[in-house]
C-alpha cells in the first residue's frame, strides 16, 4: 500500500507541473522537435525570489493543525491525497481523544477509522497510524525520533512526510516536495527536475542558506494560493518579473 501511494503521489506531481505547458510541435518528417533544456534562474535572481517571499511572510507556517511532534506526524500521514482542510476537520476530534501513540493504540484501528472516514484512503491510513504508533511505543518509548531515516521506516511514512516532520517539529532545514513545490520550482526556474527527489536536491543546492528553513513553506503556499495548477494568478505574483514560466496569465478584465 505504501509503495502504491508513493507511485500515485509521483504521478500526480509529474502531471501537475505539465498543466499549462504547450505541447511539443511536430517536426518535418513526422518526428517531434527536440525541446531545449529549460532555463534556470541565476543565483542573484534566486536570492531575490526568496528575499521577496521572506519580506511578504517572514514566518510561514504549515497549515496542518497539530499539538506535538506525534500529532504532526499523524496529520502528515493522513494528508496524502487529501487537503489540509479536510485533514484538520477530521483530526480535531481525533487528537482530542488521542494525542500520544499510547492513546492512539488504546483507541484501536476501528475507532481511528471512524474518526478519519471523511479522508480518502481512510482504511489504509488508519492501519498505518496504528502501525506507526506501535513502532513508536515498542522501539522509541512513545517519542517521535528526530531522524529522517528512522521516520521513513515507519508505516505510511515516506520521504516527504519525514522531511515535513524534521522541518516543523525539529527545525531542520529540509525541503518537502509535494505537488505544489514541484510545480512552482519548475515554473519559476529553480529546478527542472522530473521527480520529487530531483527537485528536492536542486532546491537544497540553490536556495540561499538563510532562507532554507522556510523555503518549502513559501513554495507550498505560493502554489496553493497564487501559482495554481490550472489557472495561475500571475498578475498578483510577487515574483512575476523573475519567473521563467512562459504562459503567464493576464489580470482578468472587469465586466
Amino acid at each position: 500500500m505504501a509503495k502504491a501511494s508513493s507511485d500515485i503521489r509521483s504521478a500526480s506531481i509529474r502531471s501537475s507541473v505539465s498543466k499549462g505547458k504547450p505541447r511539443k510541435s511536430a517536426a518535418k518528417g513526422g518526428g517531434t522537435k527536440k525541446s531545449a533544456k529549460p532555463s534556470l534562474l541565476s543565483e542573484a535572481k534566486i536570492r531575490e525570489v526568496f528575499r521577496r517571499f521572506h519580506a511578504a511572510n517572514p514566518e510561514p507556517k504549515g497549515e496542518l493543525e497539530h499539538i506535538n511532534p506525534y500529532t504532526l506526524l499523524v496529520a502528515v500521514v493522513l494528508s496524502a491525497q487529501a487537503t489540509d482542510a479536510g485533514v484538520n476537520k477530521a483530526t480535531r476530534a481525533l487528537f482530542k481523544a488521542a494525542d500520544t501513540p499510547e492513546k492512539m493504540l488504546a483507541l484501536g484501528e476501528e475507532k481511528v477509522r471512524d474518526y478519519i472516514k471523511t479522508i480518502g484512503l481512510y482504511r489504509a491510513k488508519a492501519k498505518n497510524v496504528i502501525g506507526l504508533s506501535q513502532r513508536l511505543v515498542d522501539d522509541f518509548g512513545g517519542e517521535v525520533p528526530a531522524d529522517s531515516g528512522i521516520l521513513e521506516s515507519l508505516p505510511g511514512v515516506g520521504r516527504k512526510t519525514a522531511n515535513v516532520v524534521m522541518n516543523i517539529a525539529f527545525q531542520h532545514p529540509t525541503i518537502a516536495v509535494d505537488t505544489h513545490v514541484f510545480r512552482v520550482a519548475n515554473r519559476i526556474g529553480l529546478s527542472h527536475g522530473t521527480t520529487p527527489l530531483a527537485v528536492e536536491e536542486d532546491l537544497l543546492r540553490v536556495v540561499p542558506p538563510e532562507y532554507l528553513m522556510h523555503a518549502h513553506h513559501w513554495l507550498i503556499l505560493h502554489g496553493r494560493y497564487v501559482c495554481k495548477a490550472r489557472k495561475p494568478e500571475c498578475w498578483r505574483c510577487i515574483v512575476n518579473d523573475l519567473c521563467l514560466f512562459p504562459d503567464k496569465t493576464p489580470a482578468p478584465t472587469a465586466k
